[in-house]
């Protein structure tokens, strides 16, 4: 309001004052009074109306000037609209911008109208007979079996309008029957799919290469859908380095947004970590849930962890996770500030959530410290009678229960997910050098699956099922060479693998469905890895030269 008389201000002001019909999108007295005070200030001025006729919001600009924050409009979701409609009187011949609409789509609002003020109502400030406002325009959103697919978002503007047109206009009829078909639409979407409706986000920076990129995507989208996602839409931004509040700039948060009205999405998710303080910025102005790629990557442990390890284990992490995202939930967990009207009489609701939380971290700490012990004591065992021990290794979804199957004839579970085992599984394997040897045991364990850029939370909350490689014998390195970026799988397991301490030898290269494969990959392959064996677990191929390679390590031993 800088540079306003007190005139002006005590006008705008009054408006508060007035009521309008609940079933009228405005009165032709009350349009004219908007386009006298914004012809007076000559600036726009927008006007927000609950369906009770009560003016709320009385702004100074645009609809993007004056817009209502995303948290202080009710959230109904994609079935019901916000209850609240904008006015707003505008300075040019054309029709409403697109920043306009946008927000119209990012606050659900029932209807934006815009007044035109006339040149010479502008110009004179009130000269001619038709008054300030000559004529308006009205838009709403479209329920999607009204959307035009040639345009990306969903709504309508009329074109021009007389005010006793807009006038006239049965406001109540219009958003009932908006609402009813929203309704429906949300409720065939619940019963179609009761999964989360995600959209994922990647942001490639500078030292990004795009095919990197590509398999980083894919796997997100495989995550997603491994912990009971829907994939509608993938989102991405090239940027020099990622935004210190969004990760991705204004404009691209603005559209993330729009997607997920327009999708009906109620999940985003970001393909790298996000801070307490970008996630929050960004569910204040996307209105759904957001989640980074650990958020994932825990709730499908979450899901696969069967033993009481497994479950003691997946519950650390995730407390270790939310620990630090505790801050900025809102001022219902606010923490105590310092300075004058900041203090308090005790501990705030944060400071409570905190020490609860570290607790529970505690203690679950030292029962997973006696499950390692345990485990401890049980490898212990098995050196003292002397079995020779290999850990099977891989990329997550390389086939390493398939194999561990194959070879022993176990039941583990084995699937075509990610992360499909969680729980170390060890079993006997008989081996002999040759047909007129004696038999050997030994002992294979199948481990959880790696993955690129793994979190550390992880690592630290897993470590119980990682010693099961630190104290093996051998490793068995397993590697799906139907997956079309192996060679950065087979990599990310070897960095991996060379972060922890105390990795045994010899390390045993296993590629794993050559039936999936060109014949022309397997030659390549027996030139560049002449050590390798080449195997199908389903089909069974090579598995005798795998237990003959076995046979032979612990010969070595």
């Amino acid at each position: 309001m800088q540079g306003l008389k007190s005139s002006q201000i005590k006008q705008l002001l009054k408006i508060y004052q007035q009521r309008l019909p609940i079933d009228s999108l405005t009165t032709s007295e009350f349009a004219q009074r908007l386009g006298a005070i914004s012809a007076e200030i000559q600036q726009s001025i927008s006007i927000y109306i609950n369906r009770r006729g009560q003016i709320i919001r009385v702004g100074v600009g645009g609809p993007k000037q004056t817009q209502i924050p995303l948290a202080e409009l009710p959230r109904y979701g994609a079935q019901r609209l916000s209850g609240i409609r904008c006015l707003t009187t505008s300075l040019e011949d054309d029709a409403p911008k697109d920043s306009s609409l946008t927000l119209m789509v990012l606050q659900r609002l029932d209807a934006l109208v815009t007044l035109k003020l006339t040149d010479k109502g502008f110009q004179k400030r009130g000269g001619g007979g038709t008054g300030y406002i000559e004529q308006a325009h009205l838009a709403h959103l479209l329920p999607k079996s009204q959307f035009n697919p040639d345009h990306r978002y969903y709504w309508t503007v009329s074109p021009p309008l007389s005010l006793d047109t807009l006038a006239g206009q049965d406001f109540t009829s219009l958003v009932e029957g908006l609402e009813a078909e929203f309704s429906r639409e949300y409720i065939a979407q619940q019963v179609e799919s009761k999964l989360d409706r995600a959209i994922l986000v990647g942001v490639i920076t500078q030292h990004t290469r795009t095919e990197e990129f590509t398999e980083v995507m894919l796997e997100l989208a495989r995550l997603v859908e491994t912990a009971g996602g829907e994939v509608l839409e993938t989102l991405e931004q090239k940027r020099s380095s990622p935004h210190p509040q969004t990760v991705v700039g204004v404009g691209k948060v603005e559209e993330i947004a729009l997607r997920v009205q327009a999708l009906g999405a109620n999940l985003v998710v970001f393909d790298r970590d996000l801070s307490p303080t970008q996630i929050r910025n960004l569910e204040l102005q996307i209105g759904v849930r957001v989640v980074d790629r650990t958020e994932v990557i825990l709730d499908i442990f979450a899901q696969r962890a069967q033993s009481r390890a497994g479950k003691l284990q997946v519950e650390l992490a995730q407390l270790e996770y939310q620990l630090p995202r505790l801050v900025g939930r809102g001022q219902a967990l606010s923490r105590l500030g310092a300075g004058i009207g900041t203090r308090g009489p005790g501990e705030t609701k944060l400071e409570t959530e905190r020490r609860v939380i570290q607790r529970k971290i505690s203690r679950l700490q030292e029962e997973v410290n006696l499950l390692m012990e345990h485990r401890a004591r049980l490898r212990k065992q098995r050196e003292k009678r002397e079995i020779f021990s290999v850990a099977i290794v891989g990329y997550t979804n390389a086939g390493k229960s398939t194999l561990l199957n194959a070879l022993t004839q176990a039941d583990v579970y084995a699937a075509d997910q990610l992360f499909a085992t969680l729980d170390p599984t060890t079993r006997r394997l008989l081996i002999r050098d040759d047909e007129n040897a004696e038999p050997t045991t030994i002992l294979l364990t199948d481990t959880v699956g790696f993955i690129h850029d793994l979190p550390a939370s992880l690592l630290d909350a897993f470590r119980a099922t990682l010693e099961e490689v630190v104290e093996a014998d051998a490793i068995l390195h397993l590697v799906d060479l139907s997956h079309p970026a192996w060679e950065n799988q087979f990599k990310s397991v070897l960095r991996i693998l060379e972060e922890m301490p105390l990795i045994p030898g010899p390390m045993l290269w296993v590629f794993n469905k050559i039936d999936q494969v060109e014949p022309g990959l397997v030659e390549w392959l027996k030139g560049h890895y002449p050590d390798a064996i080449l195997i199908s677990s389903l089909t069974r191929v090579g598995l005798d030269e795998l237990r003959h390679r076995l046979a032979r390590l612990v010969t070595l031993d």
